[in-house]
């Protein structure tokens, strides 16, 4: 009994895996042939399910099975893994770069744009300023030298003047002050983005004592090429595990099957001699 569920663990674990690797393949698969989307998926998934039969088969014909056919089979499972690993390496990598791209091109370059804005609103405010203080300075100066009609007139239009460029300013502020607040929001994201590819900074300070971008792409190919090798394999030897669990189980249900037969008819012959 106890032989029994571990290998119905063995198998669902075996096969989870197979499925999982065989998911990641084919979408990596995609990425790799993206103008042949549909016809990658269904050549991924139907040499998914060829591996997993031809290893079930050969595992339970080896001793029939003509060395010719079973160095055939062998490469081909070895293909089919490497090819598998080839789909989750694509797969992978392809998350670590566009996770790479929106950090260094996406949020950073909003970011930047958004700190030449704010350079720009800040640039136009000080402009306004300075017309402003000449204004002022400007009326100042008239109202010193009287109060006749030419004067008056001219202070009314530099104030109608003063009046714009205040408004103006104010609509500068609230531009600006909208921009600020983008770039909180996306520093914000920055950040987060930044704690995502934290643990890989990490890693990549420990094997090279820096944390450079080329170094994080060294080390999270690395982590790649770790996941790649103890995933599709751990499957495929999952597998020839479950095989081994029923050849034995099968074993003995034949050996327990006989014996008793056997034992009935040695009690029947001398039941036999007896009654003679």
């Amino acid at each position: 009994m106890k032989n029994t569920i571990l290998a119905v663990i063995v198998f669902l674990t075996g096969i989870s895996l197979s499925t999982v690797a065989a998911f990641y393949s084919i979408i990596g698969l995609t990425t790799i042939f993206a103008g042949a989307f549909w016809p990658i998926i269904i050549m991924g998934t139907v040499l998914e399910i060829s591996k997993l039969v031809s290893v079930s088969w050969l595992h339970h014909n080896w001793k029939e099975t003509p060395k010719s056919v079973k160095c055939y089979m062998i490469v081909a499972i070895l293909i089919l893994m490497l090819i598998t690993s080839m789909g989750i390496f694509g797969f992978l990598s392809k998350a670590h770069i566009e996770q790479q791209l929106k950090l260094n091109t996406g949020v950073s370059t909003e970011i930047e744009k958004v700190d030449n804005l704010i350079r720009i609103k800040e640039d136009a405010i000080k402009d306004f300023d300075k017309q402003i203080s000449v204004i002022d300075n400007s009326i100042n100066g008239m109202i010193e030298k009287g109060r006749n009609k030419d004067s008056l007139a001219a202070s009314d239009k530099q104030k109608k003047t003063r009046e714009e460029l205040v408004k103006k300013k104010n609509k500068e502020i609230e531009d600006l002050n909208e921009l600020k607040t983008k770039k909180i929001a996306f520093g914000s994201e920055y950040k987060k983005l930044e704690a995502e590819i934290g643990p890989l900074k990490y890693v990549a300070e420990f094997f090279y004592g820096e944390s450079s971008n080329k170094t994080v792409d060294n080390a999270v190919t690395y982590m790649i090429l770790l996941i790649i090798f103890v995933f599709d394999p751990l499957a495929i030897f999952l597998l020839i595990a479950f095989n081994q669990n029923i050849q034995k189980d099968e074993y003995y249900m034949e050996y327990y099957e006989y014996k008793p037969r056997k034992r009935k008819k040695f009690i029947t012959n001398k039941r036999l001699k007896q009654s003679k």
